[in-house]
């Protein structure tokens, strides 16, 4: 029969024992000790110079004087002496100036909640992973840092995002209730791609970067140019919206050459810009003037011009340029006027033109 307890080591009380009082407070002492341990430290190799009764360790490596040879063993201080407690697998022990639980694996102690974890096949916190998405996380913020130059690192926070070929995607999709809305990165090419779409079935391009230049493209920016393909003659003193009914280039359909004005799609700073070339009627003292106007009527400050000397006909020409902020649906259309006499504004030559900066 055993003297000891399979698991603690123990004592027993033998039968006919004398000063059986001797083994049961050992036994105690061994039970308060190893009971729900906690130890001071594991990061000593030697005992400490005044310990308090009750106080433990888990010994360091290279362990000397009283500790030697108790490499990873539990050391015990209690009624006067260091008592040498051998760990036994499965013990758990609180490492109260680290504030982290161990538990003892094999040969060495080693934290409950792993600090590496290698080789998953899938993760889930707050939810199920799955085969498809086998990291899937459900939480409502998340937060990653640079491990600083202070704590070991090098204070850089980088993220990569690797495809196989230049044919896969890399990138972010963003959605609404698991509806794509937005996607930002490479999709099926090495151009950097931003776009959108309201119902995650059609998507539009918003920003494009040709990988082999560097240039962006914003493929649907609102922005056009237009002219009249035929001579718009206008009377003494008479503002009169030109006939600019020819498009050149389109986006957005933001131009209507139906009724000769630019219609703002978006709210927006956007800048326009008109060339007007003179065509003579009658006299070349006519005096050319040209403005853009907002809505049909309010004339947009900065954008009137006039040449008041005596003009070449299809020689003389006027230009204008301004920005404004718009409201989408506001209207800007192309005026030109005469003082002194009347002339024509030339086909082919009097262009009007505009795009969203902002």
């Amino acid at each position: 029969m055993s003297d000891s307890t399979t698991n603690l080591l123990l004592p027993y009380l033998m039968a006919a024992q004398a000063q059986k009082h001797v083994t049961h407070n050992e036994a105690l002492r061994l039970l308060d000790g190893l009971v729900q341990l906690s130890v001071k430290s594991r990061g000593l190799s030697a005992p400490p110079a005044s310990p308090a009764d009750g106080d433990r360790y888990i010994v360091a490596s290279g362990a000397t004087g009283g500790w030697a040879g108790w490499h990873l063993n539990v050391a015990l201080w209690t009624d006067g002496t260091w008592l040498r407690l051998p760990p036994r697998e499965g013990w758990r022990a609180w490492v109260e100036d680290e504030e982290l639980l161990l538990v003892r694996n094999g040969a060495d102690w080693q934290p409950v909640i792993p600090t590496t974890l290698d080789d998953l096949t899938r993760l889930g916190i707050g939810m199920a992973a799955s085969a498809g998405s086998p990291f899937s996380a459900k939480l409502n913020s998340a937060l990653w840092t640079a491990l600083y130059a202070a704590d070991g690192g090098s204070g850089d926070l980088t993220q990569t995002l690797n495809r196989e070929t230049d044919g896969d995607d890399a990138g972010l999709i963003l959605q609404t209730d698991f509806s794509t809305r937005a996607l930002m990165g490479m999709f099926g090419s090495d151009q950097l791609r931003i776009a959108v779409s309201p119902n995650g079935l059609v998507f539009r391009d918003a920003l494009g970067v040709d990988p082999a230049t560097g240039i962006a493209d914003q493929p649907n920016l609102p922005r056009f140019k237009a002219y009249t393909n035929y001579d718009n003659y206008v009377g003494v003193d008479t503002w009169t919206t030109l006939g600019i009914n020819t498009a050149e280039y389109n986006d957005q359909g933001c131009f209507d050459a139906g009724t000769n004005r630019f219609v703002a799609p978006v709210t927006g700073t956007y800048l326009f810009g008109a060339s007007l070339l003179y065509k003579i009627n009658a006299s070349s003292n006519a005096r050319m003037r040209a403005r853009l106007v907002l809505n049909g009527s309010t004339e947009i400050r900065g954008s009137f011009g006039e040449i008041s000397s005596a003009h070449v006909s299809e020689a003389t020409a006027l230009w204008l340029q301004t920005m404004v902020p718009l409201d989408a649906g506001d209207t800007v259309a192309l005026q030109g006027a005469f003082r002194a006499a009347d002339g024509y504004f030339a086909a082919d030559h009097t262009t009007f033109w505009g795009t969203k900066i902002g």
